[in-house]
C-alpha cells in the first residue's frame, strides 16, 4: 500500500503503517490524519510525541491506552477519562495515534 504526500508515493503495510519510519515528518503526520478525517489539535499532538518519545527514547515501548491516559493526565493538568483520548483517536489511540505519529504497528496484544 501507499499513499501521496507532497508528489511522492510513501510506502505502507497493509495496516497503512509506515514501512520507513525515517521519513516521517509533522507534515506526513498532518496529511496521514486528514486522510482519516482527523483534525490535529495540540492535544493530538501531545498524545503523538508522548508515544513517539516512548519509541525512541523508551527502549521502543509502546504504551496502552491505560498508560496514555496517565501520561495524558499529568500533560494536561486534569483527569483524563478514555473517551477524551478516543475522542482524538477513535480507532485507538495508542495504534492509530502511533500510526499518525509514524511508529511501527504495535505487536502487544490488547489491553485497556
Amino acid at each position: 500500500m501507499a499513499f501521496e504526500f507532497e508528489g511522492k508515493s510513501i510506502e505502507t503495510d497493509g495496516n497503512g503503517y509506515l514501512t520507513n519510519m525515517e521519513g516521517w515528518t509533522e507534515d506526513m503526520g498532518r496529511a496521514m490524519a486528514a486522510e482519516e478525517s482527523i483534525e490535529l489539535t495540540d492535544r493530538h499532538w501531545d498524545v503523538m510525541n508522548y508515544l513517539r518519545d516512548q519509541y525512541y527514547n523508551n527502549g521502543q515501548v509502546q504504551p496502552n491506552t491505560r498508560t496514555i491516559l496517565k501520561a495524558m493526565s499529568t500533560e494536561w493538568g486534569e483527569k483524563v477519562k478514555q473517551k477524551q483520548v478516543y475522542d482524538l483517536f477513535p480507532l485507538d489511540p495508542s495504534k492509530q495515534g502511533g500510526r499518525i505519529a509514524g511508529l511501527p504497528e504495535s505487536r502487544r496484544k490488547g489491553g485497556y
